[in-house]
């Protein structure tokens, strides 16, 4: 969504993810950026509105990849007869700092599935307001068993094409990210025929060893699903999925960043081994109570409670947490892992990049952020700058 803006308007001394020194933003009527620009190289334009952020960092909003569901709805248990709070969950994740999304439909039955697809693919061509639903995330129902974690075992099903086309029905190009287990096909005919699909193929909820990782990557598979979750541990003698995806130079990890899915420590250790620029993302996996309080929700057929953002299924099971993606970015910072600018481009360009849209630049809309670091209080904060 292009937010409307009063007149063009020039963003100046502005630190920008992925550009040297201060620039300046060049934002014409329309809500696009006509130009970024050096600030030593240029002088402001006579324009109506100039916005001098003082060093602030300036970025796009942020883009989830995986998100489950909030206010309530869980994207799987979406019909046409609750479909009128999509508008509130776009505007509230618009208020949340995020751009676009891709609803996230966990393992469930095929026939739920279908019915979500539907309502989703009637909504997309409909003027959007908020953040934009962007496409579809599958995550399941093709994954292994003994790493199923929270996914229901009984709607599990076994990784062939005959049964992926059934899941897909005449929704494939709504399917924009599918998370399998790759050592569920001995064929190794599932992952090209996917990609032949347009489909990114993570590997995720799995037991694949890193020659099975390796080979899915050969076949076509480019993410790994919420990293270190829901897959084998990393070991010096056999790392594993992980350890295959990290050392690879054209695959992209998501990852959780809320303290409790993945230890600081061991995001640390991920962020050091893999590259910035084109090997991670963050992502929420936030579920549907995500904008209510915590307290205890209907989840598929079972009950999850949500503790300080944390949820869990009455036999502790980790099933999610309802912490929006932008604390991710806080959280890095405040735990010293990150600096500011790895920390936004995590959530906004790195994102985009996995799913191959353009991160901040000429031509794009305007929808920023603005990022200010406290010196003083450690805290990082943002707003919407244009809104």
């Amino acid at each position: 969504m292009i937010q409307a803006i009063q007149s063009a308007v020039d963003i100046i001394n502005a630190r920008v993810p992925g550009y040297k020194d201060l620039q300046m933003l060049l934002v014409n009527q329309e809500g696009i950026i006509e130009q970024i620009l050096p600030m030593d190289t240029v002088e402001a334009h006579n324009r109506t509105s100039v916005i001098n952020v003082a060093g602030d960092w300036i970025s796009l909003g942020g883009v989830d990849l995986q998100i489950n569901g909030a206010l309530g709805l869980a994207f799987p248990d979406l019909k046409a007869e609750n479909s009128d709070i999509i508008p509130k969950i776009t505007q509230f994740l618009w208020n949340a700092g995020i751009d676009g999304f891709l609803p996230t439909l966990v393992t469930t039955s095929v026939e739920n599935i279908q019915r979500s697809l539907a309502v989703i693919a009637d909504i997309i061509p409909c003027k959007q307001t908020g953040a934009k639903i962007l496409g579809v995330h599958l995550e399941g129902p093709f994954l292994n068993y003994q790493k199923r974690g929270a996914h229901p075992a009984e709607y599990i099903l076994p990784l062939t094409i005959d049964e992926v086309k059934r899941v897909l029905g005449d929704y494939a190009t709504l399917v924009k990210i599918i998370t399998l287990a790759p050592e569920l096909d001995p064929t190794d005919e599932v992952i090209p025929y996917l990609r032949s699909l347009g489909i990114t193929v993570s590997l995720g909820h799995s037991q694949a060893t890193s020659a099975q990782a390796q080979r899915a990557f050969e076949l076509g598979a480019t993410m790994v699903t919420h990293a270190f979750n829901a897959m084998p541990l990393l070991h010096h003698r056999e790392p594993g999925l992980l350890g295959a995806a990290i050392t690879h130079p054209n695959v992209m990890c998501g990852f959780i960043a809320d303290g409790e899915h993945v230890s600081p420590t061991m995001l640390q250790i991920l962020l050091r081994a893999s590259n910035y620029e084109k090997g991670l993302f963050l992502v929420s996996d936030a579920l549907s109570p995500l904008g209510l309080p915590d307290g205890v929700y209907p989840w598929d057929s079972r009950q999850i409670e949500v503790k300080n953002g944390t949820a869990r299924l009455a036999d502790g099971t980790l099933s999610g947490t309802t912490l929006p993606l932008l604390l991710g970015v806080q959280n890095l910072v405040k735990w010293g892992i990150c600096d500011v600018e790895n920390a936004i481009l995590l959530a906004t360009d790195a994102p985009r990049q996995a799913i191959n849209l353009p991160g901040i630049a000429k031509s794009q809309p305007a929808n920023l952020l603005r990022w200010h670091w406290d010196e003083a209080t450690k805290q990082l904060t943002w707003q919407r700058l244009l809104a």
